[in-house]
């Protein structure tokens, strides 16, 4: 198989996308590496080895889009621009918290960058992405977007199929980004849907423009989120991408799980052969963009950053006990 041109992305953004390729990575390795000190008192999803999606999103949105996510949210929130200090004291239950240490890894928020939240309820943002979609309408927000992200397993929940209809009725700016890494929790798609049925195939009989992709392979991702993506902003209505990847570790917490059988270590092997950090970094290599030593370089500068971010995080206070109950209604909030 012809693998798609580097070309197909911006020279300008090649620095951007490895970067943001960087960061995901470390700062998820690092959660991996000290969430057994027990510190870290919430549930943590991992996306190591999906970084290519939330990597290409990065610079394909700008701060004034808007994004919902998932459960598995560390990615999004960072490529939207979210603080990095600001999730980890979050995920440490720290006062400087981006939730105020209130939601922990699964309810991150930066309104300051458009990202209006993740959840731990699988499909229970989609309808709320949808809503900001039709607000971006209502306010006649020329050339913004709603950006959606959901897993295969939302496919299957009723939540999906009324946004959608809705958001296809009512001609919105939402873009609906699935990252399809064929499990839901320990159930492979072949348990879960027809195996004959393509997500994307699914969301075009909805009405959606919809594509697929390879969210692994970044030049290829770029090329089928891109042009959809575009339309959407230029007020076409609103559309679906599902890119195929895979995640590494376990469904929830920091180890890896292919001991319990629900998949095989050979099909974890050959998607971890397609490593997208690897993928791309070697892209660039070959055809002479950069060279080992600015890959490494980057790399050593976003780990110094990282372990900075932790350091910074973990000097934070708790909140206080009073503090339990504020920010609980729209008049709790300041502004």
């Amino acid at each position: 198989m012809t693998q798609p041109a580097l070309s197909l992305i911006p020279s300008d953004n090649h620095a951007g996308l490895l970067r943001m390729l960087y960061l995901i990575r470390e700062v998820e390795e690092e959660i991996a590496r000290r969430y057994p000190e027990g510190k870290m008192r919430c549930p943590t999803h991992l996306s190591i080895g999906q970084e290519g999606v939330p990597a290409v999103m990065s610079v394909l949105l700008n701060q004034q889009d808007l994004a919902v996510s998932t459960h598995r949210s560390h990615a999004h929130y960072l490529a939207k621009g979210g603080d990095l200090t600001a999730m980890l004291a979050e995920i440490y239950g720290r006062v400087g918290g981006c939730s105020g240490g209130r939601g922990g890894s699964m309810h991150l928020i930066d309104e300051r960058v458009g990202f209006k939240g993740s959840t731990a309820i699988v499909g229970n943002t989609i309808p709320i992405g949808v809503g900001l979609g039709l607000a971006l309408k209502m306010q006649q927000a020329e050339s913004q977007v709603a950006v959606v992200y959901l897993g295969d397993g939302a496919i299957e929940e009723g939540a999906f199929y009324e946004a959608a209809n809705f958001a296809v009725v009512q001609k919105l700016p939402v873009l609906f980004v699935c990252e399809n890494n064929l499990y839901s929790v320990y159930s492979s798609l072949q348990v879960r849907q027809p195996q004959d049925r393509k997500i994307a195939e699914l969301a075009a009989a909805l009405g959606l423009k919809s594509a697929a992709g390879d969210g692994n392979d970044l030049p290829g991702c770029y090329a089928t989120i891109a042009p959809l993506l575009a339309q959407v902003r230029a007020g076409q209505g609103p559309a679906l991408v599902e890119l195929a990847t895979y995640r590494w570790r376990e469904h929830c917490g920091p180890h890896y799980d292919n001991d319990l059988g629900y998949r095989s270590e050979n099909e974890f092997l050959q998607w971890r052969a397609r490593d997208p950090l690897s993928l791309f970094e070697q892209r660039l290599q070959q055809e002479g963009q950069w060279r080992m030593e600015d890959c490494l370089k980057l790399r050593v500068e976003v780990q110094l950053q990282v372990q900075q971010a932790f350091a910074d995080a973990e000097s934070q206070p708790y909140p206080a006990s009073t503090e339990a109950y504020t920010q609980v209604y729209r008049e709790n909030l300041n502004g």
